[in-house]
């Protein structure tokens, strides 16, 4: 309504805001009702063979689901979820069975948070959201098979997340097959002798105890004494991304300090070459793949042990083995377990004190280097702009190759997580190295030689600790190989192989590949999260509880939060919520040997768990006796032809999930696989990441926030009242105060107004400004086809069956072949401005003809599903459009009706000629030459070129 318009003046049958309030829920109540948006199984409870789409080919489309806040939805959140609806509406039409579900990842902390702050139980909270968002979307019309609806939170789900768990706790990986295996084929290899105990004993000769040990040091599932960010003030161990770039907690801003605690580990890093490899088979954006292959870190190198005094061995990896003359000190993670046994009593003699950090003795510096690296993040520590600190431990290292004696440091730019813990420093070919080495008065040895660079081979450019005039900084690309004995003047490929085999050869290391990847860690210090089906017996090695006790359910307590400590004690430990409950931690059970007594494992699992296997519930939701029938697995994500992974036909989110939640999947879908509990080898075929929605925000001259909705516009600028504020760009949040809800656009336009706008504004990969004024070109939109069926005045339909012209049809058609090539492509924009201007060129006709308004309707409805239903039957129908066929364009329509070819002369077009398109090629040369006969003057052609439905050229 403009500002002069009134109620008055509307057309009592008009589309408005109104009527769509009316005229949604009936819709939405229907599609409940009737089960609209049902897809069948092939078997099971959900098959139906009556199903119109029973037996069709198969789409599985799904969105990443939403953590459900209490803040409910804004309007950037639906952007993808009404992009696949738009999608999966299409599809059903055009002949798919359509499976899109929706679930919700509702184990989280900020639940927890609010049940420590408020006593309100996280399940009661979290349970109250679910229905908040389930309203919201379901008044957004979405067409999701509700039957398949769960939240990771129930524990008829969590039993199967627990399940996984025991089926990964319960394998091994095969490095021989390159697979998982079950736990009991690597005991009764061992039994049989035919693989070898890794200390060298029988299999005979070791304790009950003993063999349990080994085992579990096989097992994909362990529990491991892991660096984690531990917080104090919070009471728990932080996730890295939960844990800011200046080292402190994102919630609360306390320390975050660097421990060692015994923690459940996945070993993930089993799996790094095939998460690699397999990111070929997938249809996922590149910059994803190499997101993951960034994160997951192949290097191809070799393993190399440097003795130290006595029987210790520093192992290091490195891809640069041919770097190893340039080898000149060593680095330990100060976590590194090593370093506790190789600290001398006092400084060896020729100790420089800038290797000491001014400490009497190698004890006290460690101690205090320690303390110093446990205080920060992992970023900082490997910041490359940082200056580089460390101490000597007082021990040396020899180098295998050439017999040096090299001093062996800590340094916090080392991390104990990644490969071995420990580096050999190159520093003339490691720039990192090269600081530190210049910090700390260290040697530097060229080992490559840098284009227009001649090293000396002898002399005071060979190991000093001062660059050799030219030598300007570490050099990190390729060259010959200098300084290196009898690798030198062999490329870097070349003097690798080389030294990989004589390493081999002298019994000093191996050719390896490594991971940037670590094990992920699995433990979390909380209570609002999946309980392990773990429990310790008498010896506090883990034991499995048998499938018969799934579900381990979260017990009640009376506190919610972990135990807290002073900020700054870090040496602190933690205490969970579920540790205070001791009737429940401490239990007998029964597990095969009698009644004994156990104790629970009392942390939980991670957030990610329940997201990592959620796409194959939705394909047997209740399914109490399988994770998932092989035969609806097989139907919905089986592969499709040879080497097809198979996995979601179309899976959309954000590219924030592009490393973690992917990484994760891929890695429990493939242990699943290998254990042969599914057909497909990665969880998601087809990745699409959508854009975000963004917003403006407005700051008065304090620099403080002030409500969007408030500020007007006046010439060019900006007030709030009478204050003039500054506008900025950036995300939608309750801090900025510029929240949109999509219950508000509902209430003032119309769920499918807002519909279309969202899927009007631009490509749906890319980020858009929301802008709620430009919201009423799509509701205008709508207004104008709802006119071209109904008499806004009287309510009468205005339809006849009058054909259409010859003109307009050819233009329905192309709009139907153009529409039906964007949507496959998930092109909304251009597919909405397509039938927008099929509206405008129906609109001045004096009659509205079925032949084009029903294919007008059709093509319309999955954007705006709830006018098109009601359109739909006004034109007559008695069911709904859902599974009506979409419009398929007549390919005579789509045939040119004529030929415009430009003429030109000696390059210059001089004119046009139109003919119909099938007009000979003489007939095309004569017109051509008719249209350019005053160009010409008389002169007469040497040469007429004529280019089929292109151009005509003329040469004079």
């Amino acid at each position: 309504m403009s500002e002069s318009e009134t109620s008055a003046d509307i057309p009592p049958y008009r589309y408005t805001a109104a009527m769509a309030a009316e005229i949604e829920p009936r819709w939405q109540a229907y599609w409940a009702d009737n089960g609209t948006f049902h897809a069948p199984n092939p078997t099971g409870e959900l098959a139906d063979p009556s199903h119109p789409r029973a037996g069709a080919p198969k789409l599985h489309v799904q969105d990443m689901f939403p953590y459900p806040s209490g803040a409910g939805l804004h309007v950037g959140h639906p952007l993808g979820y009404i992009g696949t609806d738009s999608y999966t509406r299409y599809k059903r039409m055009a002949g798919y069975n359509v499976l899109h579900p929706m679930g919700f990842d509702a184990f989280g902390l900020p639940a927890e948070q609010y049940a420590v702050q408020t006593g309100t139980h996280p399940r009661t909270t979290t349970e109250a959201n679910i229905e908040r968002y389930r309203g919201q979307l379901r008044r957004l019309g979405l067409a999701y098979d509700n039957r398949r609806s769960f939240a990771t939170t129930d524990p008829d789900y969590y039993r199967w997340t627990q399940w996984i768990f025991l089926q990964v706790f319960n394998s091994w990986f095969d490095p021989d097959l390159g697979k998982a295996r079950p736990i009991d084929d690597l005991i009764g290899e061992f039994e049989a002798g035919t693989r070898e105990v890794p200390d060298g004993r029988a299999w005979s000769q070791l304790s009950a105890v003993e063999r349990r040990k080994v085992i579990d040091g096989f097992r994909l599932a362990y529990v491991s004494e892991a660096p984690v960010n531990w917080c104090p003030g919070l009471g728990t161990v932080l996730a890295n991304e939960e844990v800011t770039p200046d080292g402190r907690s994102e919630r609360g801003n306390y320390p975050v300090f660097q421990r060692s605690l015994k923690q459940w580990m996945m070993r993930i890093t089993a799996y790094g070459d095939r998460l690699v490899d397999d990111l070929d088979a997938l249809d996922w954006p590149e910059p994803v793949k190499l997101m993951q292959r960034n994160w997951i870190g192949r290097s191809r190198g070799a393993h190399v042990d440097f003795p130290l005094d006595g029987d210790d061995v520093i192992s290091v990896f490195t891809t640069r083995p041919d770097t190893l003359f340039g080898a000149t000190y060593m680095v330990l993670a100060p976590e590194h377990t090593l370093v506790d046994s190789i600290v001398p009593a006092a400084w060896p003699e020729g100790t420089k004190d800038a290797w000491t950090g001014g400490h009497a003795t190698p004890e006290a510096a460690v101690a205090a280097y320690r303390a110093q690296a446990a205080a920060k993040t992992e970023e900082e520590r490997t910041a490359d702009a940082k200056v580089k600190t460390g101490v000597f431990t007082g021990a040396y290292a020899t180098n295998p190759v050439n017999g040096a004696r090299i001093p062996v440091f800590i340094a916090d730019y080392v991390l104990a997580g990644y490969g071995t813990g420990a580096i050999m420093a190159v520093p003339g070919q490691d720039e990192r190295d090269w600081a530190f080495a210049e910090v700390f008065d260290l040697p530097i040895i060229r080992t490559v030689q840098p284009p227009g660079f001649s090293a000396p081979s002898e002399g005071p450019g060979v190991g000093s600790g001062t660059a050799p005039e030219g030598f300007d900084g570490a050099f990190t690309g390729e060259g010959p190989a200098i300084n290196s004995d009898w690798l030198n003047g062999k490329g870097v490929a070349e003097a690798k192989a080389a030294m990989i085999a004589w390493l081999e050869e002298k019994g000093h290391g191996r050719g390896a590949t490594t991971f940037r990847l670590r094990d992920w860690l699995f433990s979390r210090q909380r209570y609002w999260g999946e309980p392990f089906p773990i429990v310790y017996d008498e010896t506090g090695l883990p034991v499995a509880l048998p499938e018969s006790m799934l579900p381990v359910e979260l017990p009640e307590v009376d506190d919610f939060s972990p135990r807290t400590f002073d900020p700054d004690d870090a040496d602190s430990e933690p205490e969970t919520p579920l540790s205070r409950k001791k009737d429940w931690v401490n239990v007998e059970l029964d597990l095969g040997d009698g009644l004994k007594t156990y104790t629970r494992e009392t942390n939980t699992m991670p957030q990610w768990a329940g997201s990592c296997w959620y796409e194959l519930r939705y394909l047997d939701p209740h399914n109490d006796k399988a994770l998932v029938d092989p035969e609806n697995e097989a139907y919905w994500m089986g592969p499709q032809r040879p080497g097809d992974p198979g996995g979601v036909d179309l899976y959309v989110g954000g590219v924030e999930h592009a490393v973690l939640h992917l990484l994760y999947a891929r890695f429990w879908h493939k242990v699943l696989f290998d254990l042969g509990y599914v057909s497909s080898f990665e969880p998601f075929r087809t990745l699409f990441n959508q854009g975000y929605i963004q917003a403006y925000a407005y700051r008065d001259a304090r620099g403080v926030v002030v409500p969007a909705e408030e500020v007007v516009e006046r010439d060019g600028k900006y007030y709030y009242g009478d204050q003039e504020v500054a506008r900025e760009y950036g995300k939608m949040g309750k801090s900025l105060k510029n929240v949109v809800t999509p219950d508000e656009m509902s209430e003032q336009y119309g769920a499918d107004t807002f519909r279309v706008y969202e899927m009007a504004m631009g490509p749906l990969d890319v980020s858009r400004p929301w802008e709620t004024r430009a919201v009423v070109g799509s509701q205008r939109f709508l207004q104008r086809v709802w006119r071209l069926i109904v008499d806004e005045e009287t309510g009468a339909i205005r339809v006849t069956d009058t054909p259409l012209d010859p003109k307009t049809r050819r233009a329905l058609h192309q709009t139907i072949a153009g529409v039906r090539e964007d949507m496959d492509e998930l092109r909304f924009n251009t597919a909405i401005a397509k039938l927008i201007q099929l509206t405008n060129t129906l609109t001045p006709l004096q009659t509205t003809s079925r032949e084009a308004i029903e294919p007008l309707v059709l093509m319309m409805s999955p954007f705006a599903p709830h006018l098109a239903e009601e359109l739909w039957r006004k034109l007559g129908h008695d069911d709904s459009l859902a599974y009506a066929d979409f419009p398929v364009a007549d390919p005579v329509q789509l045939v040119a009706e004529s030929v415009t070819y430009p003429v030109q002369i000696n390059g210059k077009v001089r004119g046009r000629v139109e003919v119909a398109p099938d007009t000979a090629e003489d007939a095309v040369r004569s017109a051509a030459l008719a249209s350019v006969a005053d160009a010409l003057a008389g002169r007469e052609p040497r040469k007429v070129i004529v280019v089929p439905g292109r151009l005509v050229s003329v040469v004079v």
